[in-house]
C-alpha cells in the first residue's frame, strides 16, 4: 500500500476498535474480502485444529455440500464393497460367485443397502465377519445419517443476510459539494427492520517518519433506516471533517486505501439480527459518478426493483 503523507484531515480523529491493528507491516492488499470474509490466513498449527469442519461445510455453496455429500457416499460404500470381497462374496447369501467386477457391483449394493439401513433382504451377510462388518457398517451409517441432517438443517435454520452490495462504490456530486457512495439491497425474499450500516476508511501514514495503520470512522447522511425493503444507497458526505477532503481522482489512482463497510439488520423471518461486511479498494471507487435508479413502478399498483441494476451507474462532472 502506499503511503499517504500531508494527505489526511488532522481533526479526524483516528477509530482504534477497528481489531485489524496498527502495524502496517502486517498489511495483506486489503482488510476485508468483498465476500465480507477477513483477509487472514492462520498457520502455527495444524490445519485439522484451526479449520472448524462444520463451519466450513455451512458456508460453502449448495453444490460443493451435495459433490462432498455425493463423492462421501460413494467413497464409503466402495470401502465396505471391499471389505465384502476380501471377506469373500460366499459369506454374502443371495450372491451367486462370478466374475470380480460382478460380485463388487452385488458387494457394492448390498453396502448401499445396508449403509442406508434400507436393507431389502434378498442378500444377508453369512458368518461371524461377513456380519461384523454390516452391523459395523449398519451402525456407521445411522451415525453419518444424523450428522447429515444437522448440517442440511443448519444450512437452511442458519441466519443469513441476503443482501448484496454494488461492485463499486462511486464519488458523486451531494450537496453542492460530493459524497462517497456505494449501495445494497436485499436480495430474496426477506423482511430486513432497522438495517443499521457503519463504515470505517482504513489507510498507511507516515507519522514521525513510522507507517502505520490508521483507521477513520466516516460519518454517514444516515446510518439506520427503519425497513430495507428496497436499495439502500451509503452516503459519506465529504465534507471539512472527512479523512478523504480535497482528495482528487489521481490520489484515488495513486495511493492505497480501504473503505470498510459493515452492516446488520433484523430478520422478522428468523427473529434474529443478521450481519454481513465487504470492503472496497480505492481502485474500486470510480471518481465522479452517479448511480442509476433501480426501482420503478409497474401500472401504478407495485413497486419493481431491478436487481440487475445494482452496480449500474453514468459518469457526471463534479
Amino acid at each position: 500500500m502506499s503511503v499517504l503523507k500531508n494527505r489526511i484531515n488532522k481533526k479526524k480523529k483516528a477509530n482504534k476498535q477497528t481489531g485489524f491493528g496498527t502495524n502496517a507491516s502486517n498489511y495483506g492488499g486489503r482488510f476485508i474480502n468483498k465476500d465480507g470474509s477477513a483477509n487472514v490466513k492462520k498457520i502455527g498449527i495444524p490445519i485439522l485444529e484451526r479449520i472448524s469442519w462444520y463451519h466450513t461445510m455451512l458456508n460453502i455453496s449448495g453444490i460443493k455440500f451435495m459433490c462432498i455429500i455425493f463423492v462421501f457416499y460413494l467413497l464409503v460404500n466402495f470401502v465396505f464393497a471391499s471389505l465384502y470381497c476380501l471377506i469373500g462374496v460366499e459369506h454374502l447369501n443371495g450372491i451367486e460367485p462370478s466374475a470380480f467386477v460382478q460380485n463388487f457391483g452385488q458387494a457394492f449394493f448390498f453396502s448401499a443397502q445396508t449403509f442406508t439401513t434400507v436393507g431389502y433382504g434378498h442378500i444377508s451377510p453369512v458368518g461371524f465377519w461377513a456380519s461384523f462388518v454390516a452391523s459395523i457398517e449398519a451402525l456407521f451409517g445411522l451415525l453419518t445419517f444424523a450428522i447429515a441432517t444437522g448440517l442440511f438443517y443448519g444450512r437452511f435454520s442458519k441466519p443469513k443476510a441476503h443482501i448484496k452490495f454494488s461492485e463499486n462504490a462511486v464519488i458523486a456530486p451531494f450537496q453542492g459539494g460530493k459524497a462517497l457512495m456505494f449501495r445494497m439491497t436485499p436480495y430474496k425474499n426477506t423482511n430486513l427492520t432497522e438495517a443499521e450500516a457503519k463504515v470505517n476508511l482504513g489507510m498507511i501514514v507516515e507519522e514521525n517518519g513510522i507507517e502505520i495503520n490508521r483507521f477513520f470512522s466516516l460519518d454517514l447522511e444516515y446510518d439506520k433506516i427503519n425497513a430495507l425493503t428496497l436499495s439502500w444507497t451509503i452516503v459519506h458526505p465529504i465534507t471539512e471533517d472527512s479523512p478523504l477532503y480535497g482528495f482528487t481522482e489521481a490520489d484515488f489512482k495513486k495511493n492505497n486505501g480501504e473503505v470498510i463497510v459493515f452492516v446488520k439488520a433484523f430478520d422478522e423471518m428468523f427473529s434474529n439480527t443478521v450481519a454481513i461486511s465487504s470492503s472496497y479498494m480505492f481502485s474500486e471507487i470510480v471518481y465522479g459518478a452517479k448511480f442509476s435508479q433501480m426501482f420503478d413502478d409497474e401500472d401504478d399498483t407495485i413497486t419493481v426493483l431491478d436487481l440487475s441494476k445494482l452496480n449500474t451507474y453514468h459518469k457526471v462532472e463534479l
